[in-house]
């Protein structure tokens, strides 16, 4: 083995290593309050978007507002993204999600499960995690949040902009997950 080849091994070890260290980290992030409209929104911590676990979180919480007041919720959803707002097309989504379920974004509350019709421990906290290819693309973030009513978590797509903030690029949160427990004509 030749000296560079001993040092390019060396250091696929050492990011390796890195990589193994930095995954798998899990934040709990504490909301005090739902709110009710964007300036309640904002003038959460978690509204500085430093963290893109922060981010993740309030995506969670934006979405929590939608069937009591759609117009906050899209502003929130709004903020969270930045200098890209949502388009027609993810609007659209969104409602269509609503349609059937609004119990799926409180899934993603500690405590909330199937059994007590999703309705989350207080005081308020979700759980964020990355993983070991969360950092693979430059810039982004992709992170996960446990559902009180699914077997997988669920992934949250975040971009670094310029200003050093964390905004949602992209969210798989709105997908199916087991029914409350009032509502299955089953149990």
């Amino acid at each position: 083995m030749s000296l560079f080849d001993k040092l390019k091994r060396q250091a696929i070890d050492a990011v390796k290593e890195g990589v193994k260290n930095a995954a798998n980290k899990s934040v709990s992030v504490p909301i005090a309050a739902i709110p009710a409209n964007l300036d309640e929104f904002t003038a959460l911590p978690q509204a500085a978007l430093t963290t893109p676990f922060d981010t993740a979180a309030l995506t969670v919480v934006a979405l929590c507002v939608y069937p009591y007041n759609k117009e906050a919720s899209i502003q929130m959803l709004n903020h969270l993204r930045g200098p890209r707002p949502l388009s027609n097309q993810e609007l659209s989504f969104i409602a269509d999600r609503f349609r059937d379920s609004d119990y799926v974004p409180r899934s993603y509350f500690n405590g909330a499960t199937p059994d007590n019709d999703y309705e989350p421990q207080e005081p308020y906290t979700i759980v964020v995690s990355d993983g070991p290819y969360s950092y693979q693309n430059e810039g982004y973030a992709k992170l996960y949040i446990r559902s009180g009513g699914a077997d997988n978590p669920r992934e949250v797509l975040l971009r670094q902009a310029k200003d050093g903030k964390w905004y949602l690029w992209d969210q798989m949160l709105l997908v199916g997950i087991r029914q409350p427990e009032s509502s299955n004509p089953w149990a």
